[in-house]
């Protein structure tokens, strides 16, 4: 896996996202140090800082502006930079590894510059989309207000999926959605060239894009320490966290879980699967695991999941053991066995992303399953 572009891509994606967040406020009247009010106010209109703008978005500007006034500017628009930043990299990854039915940044045709989900936009009936509303901005030349809108759409659609990363898009959230987004300069070349294919199919790729994210605010963070600057409750996450190496993982995961299996149930050829397994001599349990659906594996602080997507790993070799059919493995794990705690949302988003895509690889129909 390449580090230093992942690194690039964290770092690029990250500020662009957040300039255009940044930029997307101003034009609705919000800046670092003053919020501008609605001058005034007519039936279908409302106009701020002199624009006029169409009067359905003042209940989501309204959100924005108290968010703003209680948590400050700077928190609010790095929480929408995250939101976008992860779901815009749960979308890509989903893409490379053809999780989604139609293209969101790129095309099949590979000369094509508009991604798939543009110029298919009539053709999307998986999508709960008004066809009239497609047909008019399409009509009218609008393919930015389009490609915001279809993209909308499918997160929306992605909800049913993955609740925890995809929320309903009705609040500021979505007035804040990115622009320019199909310009040559874009955030969409970035997440389509930065990063090679092959390492959008690794699962591992998830944790070190996030690891990356956070670390300009890490070394700020250590940089106030050294002035005696109190941390922050907001900042805790950044300096806790760290990406555990593959083999590491693997190690614990397999002397834990594998072990505790084992010893109840032991079996040359599926302990020969753990490469890091450490046989020793151990006193036979008190009491025997006789299912793999009896064991709990809880990750406290599971950041973005690492391990516990290496513990999926594990107990799917388990269950295969005894005789488990493929097409219910995937759900009883998530279902049964594998609990985390984190006090990082974004983390939290990335690390139940990332089980869903390792669970994915598993099971080619698990997400019409609910």
């Amino acid at each position: 896996m390449d580090k230093a572009s992942i690194i690039r891509f964290s770092d690029t994606v990250r500020e662009k996202l957040l300039q255009e967040t940044q930029r997307k406020a101003a034009y609705y009247g919000i800046f670092p140090d003053t919020i501008q009010n609605v001058d005034q106010e007519f039936e279908d209109s409302i106009v701020i800082g002199g624009r006029v703008f169409n009067k359905k978005i003042r209940q989501q500007r309204e959100q924005l502006v108290r968010e703003v006034r209680e948590k400050g500017y700077d928190q609010v628009m790095d929480k929408i930079t995250y939101t976008w930043f992860n779901r815009f990299v749960a979308l890509k990854f989903m893409e490379v590894n053809g999780y989604l039915p139609v293209k969101v940044f790129s095309s099949d045709e590979p000369k094509k510059q508009e991604p798939d989900i543009l110029t298919k936009s009539l053709k999307l009936d998986f999508l709960n989309i008004a066809r009239d509303t497609v047909i008019d901005l399409k009509s009218g030349g609008k393919d930015e207000e389009l490609y915001k809108y279809l993209t909308l759409s499918l997160c929306n659609y992605l909800n049913d999926i993955m609740p925890f990363l995809f929320e309903p898009i009705e609040d500021y959230t979505e007035l804040l959605f990115p622009g320019k987004l199909l310009h040559t300069d874009s955030i969409l070349v970035d997440l389509n060239n930065i990063i090679k294919e092959d390492d959008w199919k690794e699962v591992e790729v998830i944790g070190w894009i996030y690891q990356d994210y956070i670390a300009p605010r890490k070394e700020k963070v250590f940089a106030d320490l050294k002035k005696n600057i109190k941390i922050s409750k907001e900042n805790i996450p950044a300096v806790t966290q760290l990406f555990t190496p593959k083999w590491i993982v693997k190690y614990l995961v397999e002397n834990s879980v594998g072990r505790l299996w084992l010893e109840s149930n032991p079996s040359k050829d599926l302990q020969a699967t753990f490469r890091y397994f450490i046989e020793q001599e151990t006193r036979p349990p008190e009491k025997r695991i006789l299912s793999p659906e009896e064991i709990s594996v809880l990750d406290p602080a599971m950041g973005s999941g690492h391990i516990l997507v290496y513990a999926f790993e594990v107990l799917h070799e388990i269950y295969r053991s005894q005789g488990y059919l493929e097409s219910e493995i995937a759900p009883l794990i998530l279902n049964k066995n594998l609990y985390g705690l984190e006090i990082d949302d974004r983390a939290a988003q990335l690390a139940g992303f990332a089980l869903m895509m390792k669970a994915r690889m598993y099971d080619k129909e698990l997400f019409n399953k609910k």
